[in-house]
Formats: C-alpha cells, sequence, structure tokens
C-alpha cells in the first residue's frame, strides 16, 4: 500500500517549492532541488536552526540555507547570509546587528544561480 502524499496547502510555499525544482531544472544546480524536496515534507521535519548552532558551525561571509525556521537562540558574531522559509524578530535582529543579512531563497537564487558554495544547515 502506498503512502498518502502530503499536500501543501499555502500557496506562497507551493510556489517557492516550483520555482526552486525550475531553477534547478534551468541552472543544473541540484541544491535547489534538494531544497525543494526538503520544504515538501510534513512540517513537523522541517529544520529548526538557532543562531549559536550557525556561530558553530559558520565562517565569516558564509551563505547559508536554512530548510525551514531560523531561531533566535544564542549569539551570533560572524558576519553571515542567511535565507529561511520563516525567520524569528529576533533572529533578523542578531544577524542585522553584526552586519549579516537575511534574504528570501529567490533573492538567493537570484545572486547565485548555481547554488555553488551555499551550506545548508538543518
Amino acid at each position: 500500500m502506498m503512502a498518502k502524499k502530503l499536500k501543501k496547502t499555502n500557496p506562497q510555499l507551493v510556489s517557492t517549492i516550483k520555482m526552486l525544482k525550475k531553477k534547478a531544472w534551468e541552472n543544473k544546480a541540484r541544491i535547489w532541488k534538494d531544497l525543494a524536496e526538503r520544504l515538501e515534507r510534513s512540517l513537523s521535519n522541517w529544520a529548526e536552526v538557532n543562531l549559536s548552532r550557525i556561530e558553530r558551525c559558520a565562517k565569516d561571509g558564509d551563505v547559508i540555507i536554512v530548510p525551514g525556521k531560523l531561531l533566535g537562540t544564542g549569539v551570533l558574531t560572524k558576519k553571515v547570509t542567511i535565507a529561511a522559509w520563516k525567520v524569528t524578530k529576533s533572529a533578523r535582529e542578531k544577524v542585522e546587528k553584526v552586519g549579516g543579512k537575511v534574504i528570501s531563497y529567490a533573492e538567493l537564487i537570484e545572486k547565485n544561480p548555481k547554488g555553488s558554495g551555499i551550506k545548508i544547515m538543518g
């Protein structure tokens, strides 16, 4: 018996997943397909990444994708660019305070269509 496939109902999320798959095909960039597949999972399986984890794992200037939610727990001292589906207010403030940026997936694809040098956390 086949497992029932979950249907996403958020129109913004559905269009983001379609855009990611399209860009993966156009740019031959596996990272966008991987991200789309992670976002297609059930919400309970989405990543929730704290800033403390980014502080431990990232270097200054890194570009990071969070396939889920970025949380503001912890201290961030590194200037990083982060793309996430959702970002808490405190996380956004802490990233911007140290000179980093929080951007959308679409903005990241525009800047880096091939997806090279990007780390996925979660």
